[in-house]
């Protein structure tokens, strides 16, 4: 259950743009490897294959990373971060493994997201937030 705002601290923030093109380009390039390395089944099977949604997701994924403080290394993998989508539309951030854990060390309790894409690119904006002293 999501907490109110005011009882929350920031944890940290991130956001990354990414060019759908160049999620075009490297499906076409690597196909399913390039999808089973990045993105779970439920992350493609909700995007439809769709390049803009799935650049999405991957902008999401960079921004947890900038929140977190860390990047792509000490054992963080590109599944441990997982967009989904509520029945309303909004989405949410699953995460799990070693992001989890790095979460849990800062600790942030909840993740929030927004993201958005036009014809050439996605953007995502993610806030990690912890429980309030």
């Amino acid at each position: 259950m999501k907490k109110n705002w005011p009882s929350m601290s920031l944890v940290g923030i991130g956001t990354d743009i990414v060019s759908i093109r160049r999620i075009e380009d490297l499906i076409c390039r690597f196909g399913e490897r390039f999808l089973d390395k990045v993105f779970t089944r439920e992350e493609v099977r909700e995007s439809g294959g769709k390049p803009q949604y799935l650049a999405g997701r991957f902008a999401v994924k960079e921004s947890v990373l900038k929140a977190l403080g860390t990047g792509l290394q000490g054992g963080v993998r590109w599944k441990d971060i997982e967009t989904l989508t509520l029945p309303n539309g909004m989405p949410y951030i699953r995460s799990q493994g070693r992001v989890q854990s790095l979460a849990e060390s800062r600790g942030a309790g909840e993740f929030w997201v927004s993201l958005t894409h036009d014809r050439e690119q996605a953007i995502a904006f993610v806030v990690l937030t912890g429980e309030s002293d």
